[in-house]
């Protein structure tokens, strides 16, 4: 009888209440800023559906729950008609190769300025502390941002009631759920971290008030779309935009037992090792108190590679393991940790720039030669059909669908050579 080598614990099954997973390697969300004027655009069919395997978890790059919460150029919204048709063709793609698909719903409060904002009015936080200018995404610019202006405790309820909506809108838009964007400095961490949050209202202060705009927010929207159809990111640990906590082990720790109330479907935290964006750093703090306390499913994130990965399912320091930046450029990264095969750098200069291929679909497979094309049901037209996308990256032709028809061939040119 022949000797098979171990499964690696990241490629085991793993079996949620909602969802049943063939892996435990999950796409991290990813701001890309290719959705022109915040609506999703074709060429993020390919790029989600490069990136999928059948029973594969994926959490889609974060997007805004209104007209207030951008802060950044050409990301993507759910609060319009508009936007949720925008990615159905997206979600369908993930769907027609046996993907499972989360919405990452996002307000980005002071971490904006006013020319994001409607009429140019200045973005909101927990707080009017305005962020300091920071080193843009390119290294090179410097992002400023608007002093914010504090909402008022009558005003939040309104926010809450913008990521319920979103939540909707992600569920008719296709999504198999969503996920609460608590983390990175954004509106929600805004709140949490009391370095950032001074109010002295029912919604600062304590601890447990500080928690109350996030909590509020997981409460309406598990009454809108289902418990079983809800995540969360959190980074107790982490100081983006000037958002740190004087205490995060304890901050971690209350959300991590004040979610169970809810019984949402997981909870996603970014290891205390990213403190900050893209570095590393030793850490003597841990997410595995955080790990025991939580009842759901348990997501980390943050610095993994394929033996660190491995190595925090076997110890059961969580049950998936997110990857960002190696999944951005190894579409079939799964393949990879299996052959233990090697990985495509990333190139982070174009993690950000607008162009729909370079730095996009252009990060090659194992197997180019094969993977020329992938069969997606888009339904980016009117034709009940399988589709042929093809991404050809050693020619000048960057998109085409190839609509097929019984025996005849209709080809749509998405996007010009």
């Amino acid at each position: 009888m022949a000797n098979h080598a171990p499964t690696l614990p990241l490629l085991t099954p793993y079996k949620s209440e909602k969802f049943d997973l063939c892996h435990r390697v999950v796409l991290a969300p990813l701001t890309r800023q290719r959705s022109y004027g915040n609506v999703p655009q074709p060429h993020a069919i390919l790029y989600y559906s490069q990136r999928t395997s059948k029973g594969g978890l994926l959490i889609s790059e974060a997007t805004g729950v209104s007209d207030t919460a951008q802060g950044y150029t050409d990301t993507p919204g759910i609060w319009t008609k508009e936007q949720v048709e925008a990615w159905k063709p997206i979600v369908n793609a993930v769907h027609a190769k046996g993907g499972i698909f989360i919405c990452q719903i996002v307000h980005v409060g002071r971490v904006s300025n006013s020319g994001f904002q409607p009429n140019g009015q200045a973005p909101i936080s927990s707080t009017d502390k305005p962020v300091q200018p920071q080193i843009g995404s390119n290294g090179i610019d410097i992002d400023e941002f608007t002093p914010p202006r504090r909402l008022r405790a009558d005003e939040i309820p309104q926010i809450v009631n913008d990521f319920r909506l979103a939540a909707r809108n992600a569920m008719e838009a296709g999504f198999d759920g969503v996920e609460i964007h608590g983390a990175h400095g954004f509106l929600i961490d805004q709140f949490l971290k009391n370095q950032v949050n001074d109010r002295t209202d029912q919604y600062g202060g304590a601890l447990e008030n500080r928690c109350r705009f996030a909590l509020d927010i997981v409460e309406a929207v598990v009454n809108e779309i289902g418990a079983d159809k809800v995540g969360i990111r959190l980074s107790p640990f982490a100081d983006y935009m000037e958002s740190g906590d004087s205490n995060p082990k304890e901050l971690g720790l209350y959300l991590a037992n004040a979610l169970n109330k809810y019984g949402i479907l997981y909870c996603h935290m970014i290891e205390p090792r990213m403190k900050t964006v893209g570095e590393k750093c030793e850490c003597p703090n841990s997410l595995v108190p955080m790990r025991k306390a939580f009842n759901g499913t348990f997501i980390a994130a943050g610095g993994f590679d394929r033996e660190d990965g491995n190595n925090a399912v076997a110890e059961d320091r969580a049950d998936l393991i997110a990857y960002g930046r190696w999944f951005l450029a190894n579409p079939d990264l799964p393949k990879r940790f299996e052959l233990n095969a090697p990985l495509n750098k990333y190139i982070r200069d174009t993690f950000y720039i607008s162009d729909l291929v370079l730095g996009y679909t252009d990060y090659p497979f194992l197997d180019s030669t094969t993977r020329l094309f992938d069969i997606v049901s888009c339904g980016l037209c009117k034709y009940p059909v399988k589709c042929f996308i093809v991404a050809c990256g050693y020619a000048k032709m960057q998109l085409i669908v190839a609509l097929y028809e019984m025996n005849s061939i209709k080809m749509a040119f998405l996007l010009a050579m």
